[in-house]
């Protein structure tokens, strides 16, 4: 029988958060203690504590306690917290590896880990210099960009293995970077079947649920479930909203996440579609199931071209046939099940897709059955948490070999 391995897992963000990298973060370590493994989560002081994860902390800052998605110079301090605590756990317990998260995480681990010897897996889930100019924290004509850039670059040669949420992150790494390809090990996010199911409610609960939120029973609904911001399109799927409206298609819109509600339903009232469209604020991750199989379509309007999009996995295991834009991410998932608008960026594009999947029923259904066995086959986490093991105990072995005499 293997060994248990023991694993420090750097998550510099305030875990848990119900979105995007913070579902990788837990779907991976919640696989990885179903097969046997002990994972310490190091995190920001803010987040959600989750049953069964052992999740550490950091302590607050005393200028600023909170702290708001995405980039920020707040976020400086908070790392030099984190890696403080970091530290404090190699110094104090027996690691066998460290798995880093995000461009802060590997450089916290690759600098710290030289302590005790440890080998660095990176898990990048997208550019950082892309990162930052999508959170428009980065002018890319600016003079910081190249020093940015630099660093990212830097970086990228520290760890010992880097793991990528897509296909094209892997590319990106040794064509734009140079990365030796023996490094990188593409890992694209994956779903959890059996959280995800198109039967998470009776079609009782679903029509009352609807009621609820102020959804008429008998028409389409479109749901979007993610961060709200420019780069994730949400003022494209707004104006999508309004050229439906116009062309008299009877069609609404449930948009769940968060931040900025309030900035994009005053969008949503400028524009003359609040009467089409429910924007629920926050959902927690253990609502996404019930909150999704409210949807007829889903819509996934993300601009960023180098980010993952795991959203589009939840779609896929829910059974709901997808429109997004045409990025090479989008087509990673979706293959050529996907109903995609292009140019990306464009709203007439985006509502001819939706408009498309509104008009024929029969297309909907049959794609959503498509989708989720494409997601069986291909991006199941339990296939996802073997293959990192995999990639765990190779690095486990070639970092034994360089540090025998």
């Amino acid at each position: 029988m293997e060994r248990r391995l023991r694993i420090l897992m750097i998550a510099p963000t305030s875990f848990f958060l119900d979105y995007g990298c913070h579902v990788r973060i837990l779907e991976e370590a919640r696989v990885l203690q179903r097969l046997g493994h002990q994972v310490t989560i190091v995190t920001y002081h803010l987040g959600r504590d989750l049953p069964g994860l052992e999740i550490v902390r950091t302590r607050p800052t005393p200028w600023r306690a909170d702290y708001e998605v995405g980039s920020s110079l707040h976020k400086l301090a908070f790392d030099v917290f984190l890696a403080w605590r970091v530290l404090g756990l190699i110094l104090k317990r027996r690691f066998d590896l460290i798995h880093a998260h995000l461009y802060e995480g590997a450089l916290i681990g690759a600098v710290l880990g030289r302590i005790r010897g440890l080998p660095l897996l990176f898990d990048r889930q997208g550019s950082l210099t892309s990162e930052m100019v999508d959170h428009r924290f980065l002018n890319p004509d600016g003079p910081w960009y190249r020093w940015v850039r630099l660093l990212e670059e830097r970086i990228n040669e520290m760890p010992d293995v880097i793991v990528t949420s897509t296909q094209l992150g892997a590319i990106q790494l040794e064509r734009h970077f140079g990365c030796d390809a023996a490094r990188i090990h593409p890992l694209p996010d994956s779903v959890n079947l059996e959280f995800f199911h198109p039967e998470v409610l009776t079609p009782e609960e679903v029509a009352a649920e609807r009621a609820r939120l102020g959804l008429p029973p008998d028409r389409p609904v479109v749901v979007y479930l993610g961060l709200l911001a420019h780069y994730q399109g949400t003022p494209h799927l707004l104006r999508a909203a309004r050229i439906l409206k116009e062309r008299r298609i009877e069609v609404y819109f449930l948009i769940m996440g968060f931040p900025s509600v309030d900035t994009y339903r005053q969008m949503a009232a400028a524009l003359g579609v609040s009467d089409r469209v429910v924007f629920t604020g926050k959902i927690p991750y253990e609502k996404a199931p019930a909150m999704l199989a409210l949807g007829d379509i889903a819509v996934a309007p993300k601009l960023s071209a180098t980010e993952g999009s795991g959203k589009l996995l939840n779609y896929m295991a829910m059974e709901l046939p997808t429109v997004a834009f045409d990025t090479p991410v989008s087509r990673e998932y979706l293959g050529s099940l996907g109903v995609y608008a292009a140019p990306a960026g464009d709203p007439a594009a985006l509502a001819d897709g939706i408009q498309k999947l509104v008009e024929n029923p029969p297309l909907r259904r049959a794609i959503g059955r498509e989708l989720r066995r494409r997601a069986a086959r291909h991006f199941s986490w339990e296939r996802a948490g073997r293959r990192l093991v995999h990639i765990y105990r190779s690095l486990l072995t070639s970092h034994r070999g360089r540090n025998t005499p």
